[in-house]
């Protein structure tokens, strides 16, 4: 089909934050996008906000993360978050927002576009094999950036990978929206029985117990309770922005366990299941939760939201040691505020602390030209609490996108990149780095 420099498989969070990166370095960048649209989970699972966990004295990431919300801004594409001093941004304005930022950087882009296979020769990947409706194709690339989230380019390459048992994985998740809301008898209903962190997280650092939570379970414990909920559905969640108009946004109350995000039989079980449960849990909001009896189904999420898949075994193996103990490393791409939440495990970063992310956590052990960015970077279990989060995969897709450009200028392969040459890169896009 065609050859770059620098080509980005998957444009969420990592690979939106990678492609610009590597284009403001001055190579020819592409980015491939399956879906009709960039941003990943923000425009396809409708997760509105990418820093819940800011607070006062959160330290936060700069760099193209923080510059997502200033875009929607200038969009009038954002809302105050809930539960935090961050904004919540709107899905469909955020999918003009990442075309905007493409375009204006001047990336190459194919949306309706499945990166489906890796060319490789040796231990050197050279491109990967499309999938569109114009066939198969190759896009031959010096360098390739894996932002699947499910790790699928670096795997079919034969990089070294890990997943665990479905048994052991994160849920997901089918998000929903509603319309017709009475936002002001809502309020007052929560104002009376407030949500907190404590509640429904199983490990925390104490700071967090109090905190406020957007967090419905009254309404679905009652369903329960008359049959109306099974007993193995774990309908319960969060609540997001609500419109003037009476829109709940982004409800993400459908959490399912035991599927694997890389089963194609789990996939559309999930789709599907995760519809009837959004169902059943609409119908408790209407029957059990003051402000949603008039409420009616506004939209469903293109897509399942997914928290864990696949992930690489780096030439590092972040561990949650490292995240909770202000972790230093001499190859930092990038600085994230200490914000675990996965498993139960909830730490809100409210003391300003925080933790570097070396350069190792993105590149695969046995294969050169090819870095990781986004959830499927290296890590151990707890770790990725960390990592997977969305302002976190921007902060590694960033990284990996100035590390493959100045791979590219140097003449070096990704794996032997000069890392004093990518932080200097990144400082000047105005990364903090230490």
């Amino acid at each position: 089909m065609t050859e770059t420099d620098v080509l980005v498989v998957g444009s969420g969070p990592s690979g939106l934050a990678a492609a610009i990166a590597s284009a403001r370095e001055g190579v020819d960048t592409m980015v491939v996008e399956r879906h009709g649209c960039f941003g990943g989970n923000i425009t396809q699972a409708m997760v509105e906000s990418i820093g819940w966990y800011r607070h006062e004295k959160t330290v936060e990431s700069p760099g193209i993360g923080l510059e997502f919300e200033a875009r929607a801004r200038a969009f009038d594409g954002e809302r105050k978050e809930p539960q935090s001093m961050s904004q919540a941004l709107e899905a469909d304005t955020f999918k003009c927002v990442a075309d905007t930022l493409v375009e204006t950087e001047g990336v190459d882009k194919f949306l309706h576009c499945l990166g489906v296979e890796a060319i490789t020769q040796g231990d050197i990947i050279t491109g990967v094999i499309t999938e569109s409706k114009e066939g198969r194709q190759a896009i031959l690339a010096k360098r390739v950036i894996d932002c699947t989230g499910d790790a699928d380019i670096a795997f079919r390459a034969g990089a070294a990978c890990h997943k665990p048992p479905k048994s052991e994985m994160e849920g997901v998740s089918v998000s929903f929206g509603c319309s017709g809301v009475d936002r002001v008898r809502f309020m007052a209903y929560v104002q009376k029985n407030p949500g907190c962190l404590g509640k429904w997280a199983t490990q925390t650092d104490g700071k967090e117990a109090d905190l406020f939570s957007p967090y419905l379970s009254e309404p679905f414990d009652k369903a329960r309770e008359k049959g109306e909920i099974p007993e193995d559905v774990l309908t319960g969640g969060y609540w997001s922005s609500l419109t003037e108009t009476g829109e709940a946004t982004y409800l993400n109350m459908v959490y399912m366990l035991g599927l694997d995000s890389t089963d194609l039989k789990d996939l559309t079980y999930a789709e599907i299941e995760g519809r009837k449960q959004a169902m059943l849990a609409i119908a408790a909001l209407k029957k059990y939760t003051p402000g949603f009896e008039n409420a009616r189904l506004r939209t469903f999420g293109s897509s399942l939201g997914t928290r864990e898949s696949r992930k690489i075994i780096g030439q590092h193996i972040m561990t949650v040691e490292e995240v909770k103990n202000q972790a230093h490393f001499k190859d930092s791409i990038g600085i994230f505020p200490e914000f675990l939440d996965s498993y139960g495990v909830v730490i809100v970063p409210t003391t300003g602390r925080y933790f570097q992310i070396p350069y190792g956590v993105m590149v695969p052990k046995n294969m050169d030209n090819l870095l990781v960015a986004g959830r499927c970077v290296s890590g151990d279990r707890l770790s990725h609490a960390a990592l997977r989060q969305m302002m976190c995969c921007t902060v590694t897709g960033q990284g990996a996108g100035v590390a493959a450009a100045v791979s590219v200028k140097t003449r070096e392969s990704s794996r032997n990149v000069n890392i004093e040459q990518v932080q200097k890169a990144l400082r000047k896009q105005g990364v903090r780095i230490h």
